[in-house]
């Protein structure tokens, strides 16, 4: 029964999940566990050949999916590198991948090194720009903030002033009241003395 190929895809994911990376990487603690150096050298080349395998897969599913027994032929594939009795990953290392970079290492290591400055660059020059786009942020953040607050304050302030002078003007006696006042005030007290002066002249008198 042939599987539908969303199926067949995630079947193989799992497959190789299990037997390529979960399976040599437990062998892989037993290698270095046990110091054996001849299998810790064949596990790191396995290790080599499947990350190159697996920056090819990248590709290849995008490409070649449509072609007959893909995913089937990529579990072989996996299977070949890890079988003992083909030693795939070790053969594989030896006759081409082995050669290849002994040939271009000194090219790929001025690569790394340029890639390593660029990639310095690039954080300082983007870590400076994100502090500048930062500070500018906070700056005009906080002048908003002050303006919001003067003017909540002058508000504010116009109200008081507006009930104080409110208050002020509802309470105060009129100027053109005053001099009534005043005259009432006089004439209250200039009474009493002229009754007083009236008695006095009348005591005289008799």
């Amino acid at each position: 029964l042939k599987l539908p190929k969303n199926q067949l895809k995630r079947t193989v994911q799992v497959r190789g999940l299990i037997f390529g990376t979960l399976y040599p990487a437990y062998y892989s603690y037993k290698a270095v566990k046990s110091k054996d150096i001849k299998e810790y050298v064949k596990w790191m080349m396995y290790w080599i050949i499947f990350a190159l395998f697996t920056t090819a897969e990248t590709f290849t599913d995008i490409f070649l999916s449509w072609f007959p027994f893909y995913y089937e032929l990529k579990i072989a594939f996996v299977a070949w590198l890890l079988s003992p009795y083909t030693k795939g990953s070790s053969l594989l290392y030896r006759k081409f991948v082995h050669p290849t970079l002994s040939s271009k290492e000194k090219e790929i290591d001025d690569c790394l090194v340029q890639a390593k400055g660029r990639s310095y660059d690039a954080l300082m020059h983007f870590g400076k720009r994100g502090l500048n786009v930062a500070a500018t942020a906070a700056v005009m953040a906080a002048s908003k903030g002050q303006g919001a607050l003067s003017e909540r304050l002058r508000s504010f302030s116009m109200q008081d002033l507006t009930t104080i002078r409110g208050e002020t003007s509802s309470t105060a006696i009129p100027l053109s009241h005053a001099p009534s006042v005043s005259a009432r005030a006089s004439s209250k007290q200039s009474q009493p003395k002229t009754s007083r002066f009236a008695s006095d002249s009348i005591g005289h008198s008799g």
